[in-house]
């Protein structure tokens, strides 16, 4: 999983005079509503809503607004420009999808081309939002921490889903955990909460990540034949994440 890099770029697009609902804030707000039902219509449009799915329809739909709340904390905070710009609303439409795999996990769906196909949009749309971030000028410490944890999230609920369908064995799960593993680390051991420098292995490797859990939603592969993979990107983490660690211990201790 990517380590939050924050980007330096903080170019302002000019202000537009307008109503809270013109504002960034006010934008993503609406946009997150708007999410919602999004949300619903698309799990109904693939899997169909019962009487005995609607439930669990209805938890996705407030853990998708759960994450959404707490990504319009971090805006209101620390959101620097005047335009909310489509980034954001990229990386916003991609925790809808998570939110409808949420569904999926909870309503014990078995691994389908559904399940690939927005599995697979929701990583296709990952980079877009960081190139539509420079394009526009917008690049900021909130729109790179938004798209981590929303990476982080995805990956979890598909480590989770390929644990509990059969398409893999239970040590999936690790796959799901380093970002908040290295999260809680933080939280103990403030040198790590330094500035990472960039770095693209440390992409490949969430790439490779993502990739290897997305394709365990293929039905003809969903069968334990990628525990082979499945090991070897846990190995590619456990290695990204030591570097970085290792990097920052040496930052730690170098004079300033």
């Amino acid at each position: 999983m990517r380590h939050p890099t924050p980007d330096n770029q903080t170019a302002d697009v000019p202000a537009k005079p307008g109503s809270f609902a013109a504002s960034p804030l006010g934008v993503f707000c609406g946009a997150a509503l708007t999410g919602a039902l999004l949300l619903v219509f698309s799990y109904d449009m693939l899997f169909g809503i019962t009487a005995e799915t609607t439930h669990l329809v209805a938890i996705g739909v407030g853990l998708y607004l759960a994450g959404a709340t707490l990504a319009a904390f971090r805006l209101s905070r620390d959101f620097p420009h005047k335009s909310l710009g489509l980034c954001n609303l990229v990386t916003l439409g991609r925790l809808v999808i998570v939110g409808v795999l949420c569904v999926v996990v909870l309503a014990g769906i078995a691994p389908n081309w559904a399940t690939f196909g927005i599995a697979a949009l929701a990583l296709g749309l990952d980079g877009i939002d960081g190139w539509l971030a420079r394009k526009q000028g917008l690049a900021c410490d909130f729109g790179a921490r938004f798209d981590v944890e929303v990476d982080a999230i995805f990956a979890l609920v598909l480590a989770v889903y390929a644990a509990t369908n059969g398409a893999a064995g239970p040590f999936v799960i690790l796959l799901g955990l380093p970002h908040y593993l290295f999260s809680i680390a933080r939280l103990q051991l403030p040198w790590l909460n330094q500035p990472l420098r960039p770095s693209f292995s440390r992409k490949t490797v969430c790439v490779f990540q993502i990739s290897a859990l997305i394709a365990l939603q293929l039905p003809f592969l969903a069968d334990g034949r990628l525990d082979l993979i499945i090991a070897a990107v846990t190995i590619a983490l456990i290695w990204s994440f030591g570097r970085d660690i290792r990097w920052l211990w040496r930052k730690r201790e170098a004079p300033v």
